[in-house]
């Protein structure tokens, strides 16, 4: 969409990458899949003409999950009209999206090392400590790694989802603790991401100049896309934290003087890493999380 070749600085870039360029259309699943109603009005978006360019952007995330949505968008991607762009993101090509991704040019995009993101918070400007710290809890993620450096708590929450395997007793009462914990845990760690969007929600307050159908439109377009930001943030921060539980089970599989005790702790990787594979059905978090500590404590080990 930049009319530089993708500049990074113009109005159309920043308008793109806050989201609020009216060419650039996002399209994310609101259930455990996208729907074929979703499927019907991406075809109907990508047929309008674009409104400030030559062309329109389509972004479509998580079609890993497209499911049976696929055949309603296969025939718009492989013949597109010729002002629309689709840009498709997915975790992995499954079966079904095999025939859309040969129509398609694929890009491998892999996480960050630590130790990249770590010099590129340093370039930034943060200490060498905090700057390990939070690539390890970054997922290989820069944009990620950013929060982070703004939220002094995260520290603490890696913490308590690493405590987890020494404060299970098989109480029922312990795990709807430690559950409701780890959740105000997640909560807590939208706090910076929403200060950012109050700042960029006061700005778009100071732009409009009347309360126009257009402006209330834009205020609209801004809190879905908040509502979305946040919905993302609050699974990473979950991921996040399934990953430092499950380095805390391979730290006990490393430190085991039996072998059942090395069985329970593969067990208890093999389970939080079935629970991680569950977020992508968009589940209820909690009942999630009371479903993965009551298997934990049930696992025979130290502790």
């Amino acid at each position: 969409l930049c009319p530089e070749g993708g500049c990074g600085h113009c109005s159309t870039c920043r308008r793109v990458l806050e989201e609020g360029h009216p060419d650039l259309v996002v399209i994310e699943r609101t259930g455990a899949s996208i729907t074929v109603g979703e499927a019907r009005e991406v075809i109907r978006l990508a047929a309008r003409s674009p409104l400030e360019g030559d062309r329109k952007v389509l972004l479509l995330t998580d079609f890993h999950l497209v499911g049976p949505a696929a055949p309603a968008l296969l025939k718009t991607i492989e013949e597109p009209p010729a002002s629309a762009v689709f840009v498709i993101t997915a975790e992995h090509v499954s079966a079904d999206l095999v025939t859309i991704a040969s129509r398609c040019v694929q890009v491998e995009l892999s996480p960050l090392s630590e130790a990249a993101v770590a010099e590129i918070l340093r370039a930034e400007g943060f200490d060498a400590t905090t700057a390990a710290e939070v690539a390890a809890a970054s997922g290989g993620r820069i944009d990620r790694a950013r929060l982070l450096v703004d939220d002094p708590g995260f520290s603490e929450r890696r913490q308590a989802w690493q405590s987890v395997p020494s404060r299970l007793d098989g109480q029922g009462a312990t795990v709807m603790t430690l559950a409701a914990e780890l959740l105000e845990g997640c909560e807590a760690a939208l706090e910076p991401l929403k200060r950012r969007q109050a700042e960029e929600a006061a700005r778009l307050a100071e732009r409009a100049t009347a309360a126009g159908a257009g402006a209330r439109d834009g205020a609209k377009d801004l809190e879905e896309r908040h509502r979305r930001q946040q919905r993302r943030i609050r699974t990473d921060e979950l991921r996040a934290g399934l990953s430092a539980l499950a380095e805390a089970y391979r730290d006990r599989l490393a430190a085991a003087g039996s072998a059942r005790e090395a069985d329970a702790a593969l067990r208890a990787v093999a389970i939080i890493e079935a629970a991680g594979e569950a977020l992508d059905r968009n589940p209820t978090e909690s009942l999630l999380l009371q479903g993965l500590l009551v298997e934990l404590g049930s696992l025979a080990g130290p502790g």
